[in-house]
């Protein structure tokens, strides 16, 4: 019998540690399967209890070099623990050696059982078991690290959120032209003279070698002071043993700047060698470039959470509502349900709702992507956010703010945004060695330089400009940036993405599954064909005989009815005959509905309409007869039409080379016409709705990666098994719930958008990464002087300080493109 349990294993420090954890209890017999989850320091483990003891699996761990702690069995976990989420926001992150670090700290709490840091909105997402870790051990271990923990929140203020983003862009961007305003005149003066442009007698370096070392100083200082926040952060993170992008910036300006004070004391002594040892303006300009990036970072990364905060826009902040004969206008937060609320021609809806009177039609772009508005009846539900058009309507406000469709779909955004897919582990495990390694790099070049008959001043300039160039900015920023926006641009489109693993699974699907009935076709039956002599007499006596039945077939004959403006008549003596039809007296007339064996077992002839009966048959139609008074009136057709657009979406599915497979319950000569009308040569029928996940993993056995799309509670099981979920967001609360993905309106054209926003959003991350990691490959070497060596120039470290600012930004860039190119 198979069992999983989580073990936490002490002393891991890198991916080789996890990698000789697995390898050990890997090889146990009996166990399963191992994965090491090195930022919880957590192993996942799987195994066959009748074969392998716990104490199997620790002692190998033992033997690998670590230290097991105390077994979690994950099934009596889930039932009789408490499972818990927040967000914790975090100051002082800079890059992705920073939330490396809060990861790692965090992770190690006994309790937590995940946590995903989100750089861009700098904040941490954890899931704990409020049993065994406290908040409050949270916020320690997140101090510990050297950064500033926040007030913890079950939800997120979002529209806070949005503007202190915003004030940090205008204050970065401050900072950045307060420094610039001293760095001109300070390189003005520094590098001037070299150019012959004229500079004034008493700074001159030939004639006033002290006054022009000291108006250096005092230029660069209130750069220094400006940039304190570097230094502080810093010094922090290397004093917590998790050095970071500040810590090399700090250390490279600090070092120039310190090095000219010492230059400045010796020139006062009389030594005017030292004139052309002042570095001051690379101290002064690298902080410059630093703030210079970082202000084109903060307003990207602004510009990544717009899609959120176009969506907040949308729901009003009032709402007009009906009490007791009289309007008032009040907060829309105020709102409550079973409340009145009155919609006119331009307003925006406040709360979803129901229509109780009028008629309007209503833009329900922000949800569905579709620019056509709905025409809304008494009846109908309306959605937060979505905006009247023409028509007064009054509606009952069915839902709380916080439990709209608008809410969910911000909340869904921001889950996803705040999960990390497979690809990004690999930034992260870098990011957590590349700081210190930058370091040893620096601090090696400075002493091999040394070593080969260089003079201080040219290793220090080495070390400096390694420091400086050095970017795990570009790393932490080239997975979540592309994440927030390309979920942004898919939540436009009415496709919402529960998870950063979803949206990269979804780029190498090649087999779709459809559920049939509410998926493609529409999930709600209408009379398709009426053969007879006299058609209206023929839905008269039909839909009378079913007026008030519950049954979908009876229900779409009386709405075809109504809708032909046909009164209906009063029935008697009805008479339900099982596994045949109905029996009923309709103004003395003796009405028979149903089946062959009904007509047959009243000795009543169907050979005039045999013929059609079994086309419409196989055309999946269910198709009854209608006699009366022994008199065969003629046949209904009745079928669950095919949504407007499935064909197309198939048709697309099938162009990008994926293969598309029908999964229903229903027989195979219903699902075979459904299926021919569409284009689907694949089709699994008669399937039992708990063997819909079996015929999931079947696929996924024969090495395909699957997707299954469903809208119905016995679609759950096989939503949940495959390897994204597709719900359809006029499903069922289950199976949105056991969904990866929902699609926005039920249009089926948006599963093969949602692959396409997948590939375009990984290739960006792709791209992302590989100019991140190809910057940092190739620069880093140049600043340590390797073109020297063979001829070559040396790298300033003020174009050292502007390269790394720039490469933040370009990764940030390539991100918002998608914007415009995530869904063609």
């Amino acid at each position: 019998m198979s069992k999983e349990i989580l073990i936490g294993v002490d002393g891991m420090s890198c991916a080789a540690c996890s990698s000789a954890v697995e390898r050990a209890v890997g090889r146990i017999d009996g166990v399963e399967s191992i994965s090491v989850n090195l930022a919880t320091n957590k192993a996942k483990v799987l195994y066959d209890e009748e074969k392998v003891e716990i104490t199997d699996i620790k002692t190998a761990i033992q033997k690998a070099g670590f230290t097991p702690r105390d077994e979690q069995n994950k099934d009596e976990n889930t039932k009789k623990n408490k499972t818990k989420e927040i967000s914790i926001g975090i100051d002082g992150m800079s890059c992705a050696a920073c939330s490396s670090a809060v990861e790692r700290t965090v992770g190690k709490i006994d309790g937590v059982e995940s946590i995903s840091v989100n750089l861009t909105t700098n904040r941490a997402k954890i899931v704990y078991n409020e049993e065994k870790a406290k908040i409050s051990d949270m916020k320690i271990a997140i101090a510990k690290a050297g950064f500033t923990p926040q007030n913890e929140q079950q939800q997120v203020d979002r529209e806070q959120e949005h503007k202190k983003m915003k004030s940090k862009e205008q204050k970065v961007k401050t900072r950045f032209i307060s420094a610039l305003c001293f760095s001109v005149p300070l390189m003005y003066i520094a590098m001037g003279h070299m150019i012959n442009l004229p500079i004034p007698s008493f700074i001159d370096p030939q004639t006033n070698a002290l006054n022009f070392a000291i108006s250096q100083l005092l230029f660069s200082l209130p750069i220094m002071i400006i940039s304190y926040e570097f230094f502080v952060s810093g010094t922090k993170a290397a004093f917590h043993g998790a050095p970071n992008m500040d810590t090399l910036v700090s250390m490279g300006s600090a070092t120039s700047f310190v090095y000219s004070i010492y230059a400045v004391a010796k020139i006062a002594q009389g030594d005017l060698s030292f004139v052309h040892e002042l570095y001051f303006e690379s101290a002064g300009m690298i902080l410059t470039f630093i703030l210079l990036g970082k202000s084109l970072e903060a307003r990207s990364k602004s510009k990544t959470t717009d899609a959120i905060y176009r969506l907040i826009e949308l729901s009003p902040k009032t709402a007009i509502v009906e009490k007791n004969g009289t309007e008032l206008e009040i907060l829309a937060s105020e709102l409550s349900i079973g409340d009145i609320i009155i919609v006119k021609p331009g307003m925006t809806i406040a709360a979803d709702g129901d229509v109780v009177s009028g008629s309007a039609s209503v833009d329900e772009s922000m949800l569905t992507g579709e620019s056509m508005p709905v025409e809304k009846q008494v009846g109908d539900k309306v959605f937060s956010g979505t905006s009247n058009k023409n028509g007064a309507i009054k509606i009952q406000i069915s839902k709380q703010q916080d439990d709209t469709v608008l809410s969910q779909i911000i909340e869904l955004m921001e889950n996803a945004q705040s999960t990390k897919p497979p690809i990004a582990r690999l930034a992260d495990k870098i990011s957590g060695y590349f700081v210190p390694i930058v370091l040893a790099i620096a601090i090696v070049a400075f002493a091999g330089w040394m070593i080969a008959g260089q003079d201080f001043s040219f290793a220090l300039s080495i070390f400096v400009s390694v420091l400086v160039i050095a970017c795990p900015c570009a790393l932490g920023l080239a997975t979540p940036t592309a994440i927030m926006v390309g979920t942004g641009a898919g939540a436009q489109h009415g496709i919402l993405i529960k998870s950063g693993t979803a949206l990269e699974t979804a780029h190498k699907l090649d087999a779709v599954v459809l559920d049939k009935t509410g998926t493609i076709t529409k999930g709600k039956p209408e009379v398709s064909q009426i053969v007879s002599k006299d058609e209206q007499r023929l839905l008269f006596l039909a839909a009378s005989a079913e007026k008030g039945s519950e049954h979908p077939l009876g229900e779409a004959i009386v709405a075809r009815a109504l809708q032909n403006e046909i009164t209906l008549a009063q029935s008697d003596d009805f008479v339900a005959i099982s596994g045949k039809g109905i029996s009923v007296t309709i103004d003395s007339a003796k009405v028979l509905l149903g089946n062959q064996s009904l007509m047959s077992d009243n000795k009543i002839q169907v050979s005039n309409y045999l013929q059609d009966y079994e086309r419409l048959s196989s055309q999946g139609n269910t198709v009854v007869y209608v006699a009366e008074n022994s008199n065969l009136l003629g046949i209904i057709a009745v079928a669950d039409g095919v949504k407007e657009n499935s064909e197309k979406a198939i048709k697309q599915l099938k162009n990008i080379g994926t293969q598309v497979v029908m999964l229903t319950g229903d027989s195979q000569k219903t699902a075979k016409a459904i299926a021919d009308k569409v284009g689907i040569d694949n089709v699994i029928s008669d399937v039992l709705p708990a063997d819909k996940a079996g015929a999931i993993e079947k696929l996924q056995n024969q090495g395909k990666t699957v997707a299954m799309v469903g809208d119905g509670i016995n679609d759950a099981p096989a939503l949940a098994i495959a390897d994204v979920g597709i719900a359809m967001s006029d499903g069922t609360d289950v199976a949105i719930d056991s969904a990866d993905i929902v699609l926005m309106g039920g249009d089926l054209t948006l599963v093969p958008k949602a692959i396409e926003l997948s590939q375009n959003t990984l290739k960006t991350i792709k791209q992302n990464l590989f100019w991140a990691f190809c910057y940092n490959t190739v620069g880093i070497p140049i600043a340590a002087g390797v073109l020297y060596i063979f001829g070559g120039t040396l790298l300033n470290p003020m174009i050292a300080a502007a390269a790394m600012s720039l490469s933040s930004v370009s990764v940030v860039t390539n991100s918002l493109r998608l914007r415009r190119n995530a869904i063609k």
